[in-house]
This record gives structure tokens, sequence and C-alpha cells, in this order.
């Protein structure tokens, strides 16, 4: 198939290179345009741009696909199919409308649970057991299409990291095998019922509330690594929590319970097991305690 590939994030990569390794024919790709990085603020390429240029793709980042001429050069390509990916831009009807078959969508949730754009984040926090991978036909609405196939995969206590990375494969490979048969994979209408709405994360969020349940705090953990990564304050500094367990004994909520870094919330408590001090490289707790005073009977600013 003739493909117009549309994406942006690390989580978009994997189905760019199964789909030109399945023997399509990816005539273009669209992704956001290079962003400002690094301590010298750089152009930097998307993850999508970069693996595209590696690939020898043509790349194209318009800021908006609202102007006629890019729409007119986009029906131009004459594709099949648009394959779409955390692209990260609304698609307009002309675009939606100009390939053959459509665009087709990797959305990472089991639709039509947690639409829209943080999907993975919301189904942590939420305390859900699964998730997976829709593959949808694209519609003017906001992840209201129908749906052509699902991955589903158990969460099982993942970090969001490692979830996204999960869910891009699965997505690749579902993606490959509807593209492989179109008729034996019609779209089916989302059902009424079960519509939840992921909104995208606000790095406010990240600031940890030791009050809530420490599972509610473990969960915020997972789900916010590795960005904008859940943190609490002590003594000026910041403190990014990468993983922690909870442990049923209890203590006032965001005070140290014991020398080994416990945390009391407002029912239970948590114990990070791998934590960052801004400027410095993750460690166990026991490598910052032996260079840093966080004794039993503090508080931390949550």
């Amino acid at each position: 198939m003739r493909i117009v590939y549309m994406g942006t994030p690390d989580f978009a990569v994997p189905a760019l290179v199964a789909l030109a390794k399945a023997g399509h024919e990816i005539v273009a790709v669209y992704s956001q345009p290079p962003r400002p990085a690094g301590r010298g603020k750089a152009l930097r390429p998307s993850p999508v741009h970069a693996q595209a240029d590696r690939m020898g793709i043509d790349v194209r980042t318009p800021v908006s696909l609202k102007d006629a001429e890019v729409q007119a050069a986009f029906a131009a390509l004459n594709a099949d199919v648009a394959v779409v990916a955390a692209y990260g831009l609304i698609l307009p009807r002309a675009i939606l409308e100009a390939p053959r078959q459509g665009c087709l969508n990797i959305h990472a949730s089991l639709l039509p649970r947690w639409r829209g754009a943080a999907p993975i984040q919301r189904a942590i926090l939420a305390g859900d057991n699964v998730t997976g991978v829709t593959i949808m036909d694209m519609e003017a609405g906001l992840d209201t299409g129908p749906m052509r196939a699902k991955h589903v995969t158990p969460i099982e206590g993942k970090t969001a990291g490692a979830l996204t990375e999960e869910l891009a494969q699965a997505g690749a490979e579902l993606m490959v095998e509807v593209l492989d048969d179109l008729p034996a994979h019609p779209p089916v209408p989302q059902p009424q019922d079960g519509v939840t709405y992921a909104s995208k994360v606000d790095k406010a969020e990240s600031r940890i509330d030791f009050t809530r349940d420490a599972h509610q705090v473990e969960r915020l953990i997972r789900a916010f690594n590795p960005f904008p990564g859940a943190f609490f304050e002590y003594g000026g500094e910041r403190f990014r929590i990468l993983a922690a367990h909870v442990e049923e004994l209890g203590g006032p909520a965001g005070e140290l319970i014991d020398n080994s870094l416990l945390i009391g919330c407002g029912h239970g408590s948590i114990r990070p097991t791998l934590i960052q001090r801004a400027g410095k490289g993750a460690m166990s707790p026991g490598e910052l305690l032996r260079g840093y005073d966080m004794s039993a009977g503090s508080r931390v600013d949550a």
C-alpha cells in the first residue's frame, strides 16, 4: 500500500519501521516541527522525524493542516491510507478524506475507555488492571471512530514508560496485521457505554499529595515515570520518586516514619526504591541517605 505516516514521539516509531519492513511504500512522513532542546536549545527533530531521515523518507512538518496548500500537497501524495500514531495535530476533514482507505489510528487504550491525549497515564492512575491498543478509523470526533482490532495487555505494576514501549510494539504489529487484510478487519462502531476521557497530563499533577492513599501515590509514581516525574520537596530541594512500593505501616501523612525513607500517607505508607535528587542520577534510598540526612520524624513538603 501507499502509506502516509503521521506520528511524532517514540511511541510512533515502531509502527513506521514495521510498516516499511512489511513492504509497504511510505510515500511521506508527517511529524511535529523540530523543537528547541538541550542546553543550547538547538532545534531537534522528533523521534519519528529522525527515524524517517535514517530511512530516507520524505518528512513534512507543517505547523497546521488547515492551510489549503498543505491539504492539496497531502492529497497529491495519492495515498491508499494514512496511518496515524500520536501525531499531535487535528486532522481536518480534507485530510481525513484524502486517502482512498481513509486514516487509521493506533490508539493506546481499549476504546471507548480513555479517549484523548494521555490514555496510558490515566489507565495507571485509575488502577485499571488491563489496557491495550486499538486500531480505529479516524473521524472528526475525539477518538470516536469505529474500531478494527484490539490488543489487550495487563498493567501489572508497570510504569508509563515501560507500558508505552510495550504498547508501541503491539500497536505496530497490529497495524501491520490489519493492513495485510482490511476486509478481515471491518470497522465496528464503539459502544456508547464505558466512555472515559484521558486529559493531557499537567505538570502540577506530579507533586505528590501524601494525604492520599498509599496505593494512589504508588500509581501516581508509575504513571509519571519517566515524565513528568512524581516528586516531593525536602530541605528546599526537589526529589523525584521513580519507583516505590506500598507498606501497611501507617504514620502522619508526609512524615518520614523511619530512617530508611518510609513516608506516611493518608492510609498506609510508601517506601521509595529508586529516587532522584535534583541534578543527580537515579539512586537507591541507601545511596541517597549515605550523603543526605532525612531522619525519622522529618516532614516532606507535599
